[in-house]
């Protein structure tokens, strides 16, 4: 990490400083039309976007299940701990490149302070073994980098 706190913003040290955490909640991914979902459902959802095609939701799996949409697969969040600069470049596409490698499904959210790796329930114990080793090699990359 930075030593002022602030946002990382080289790949090999936000790679390195990555920490994945694995939350024990299980989402889904929900689609709502506008206007569809009632407001004790949009207070649940752990972020929403507005599509074309209508309001998406990630909600906590007993939302999606008290609002009748738990149809959708079970998925597992794994937080990167870094505080990933914005314009920080390489590290969602290292994430999800690595878990794809291990044909693991990957669906990455951005937020201000942290991004967030979405995969599978059932694949998140591996994809946390695949992550906790990219960080080390981002540390052994980022180590070798300064002795140059």
């Amino acid at each position: 990490m930075a030593a002022s706190g602030g946002p990382v913003r080289d790949r090999d040290a936000m790679i390195a400083g990555m920490a994945p955490v694995l939350d024990p909640q299980s989402y889904q991914f929900c689609t709502f039309t506008e206007g569809a979902a009632d407001a004790a459902t949009r207070a649940a959802a752990l972020a929403s976007f507005h599509e074309a095609e209508g309001l998406s939701l990630i909600l906590p799996q007993d939302a999606a299940c008290r609002a009748g949409v738990s149809d959708g697969p079970p998925m597992a969040r794994i937080t990167l701990s870094v505080h990933s600069a914005l314009e920080g470049v390489g590290l969602t596409a290292a994430v999800a490149r690595a878990l794809a490698d291990h044909g693991i499904a990957c669906n990455m959210v951005a937020a201000y302070h942290h991004d967030h790796a979405f995969v599978p329930e059932s694949d998140a114990a591996r994809a946390m073994v695949i992550l906790t080793e990219l960080a080390k090699q981002g540390a052994a990359a980022q180590q070798k980098r300064t002795r140059t």
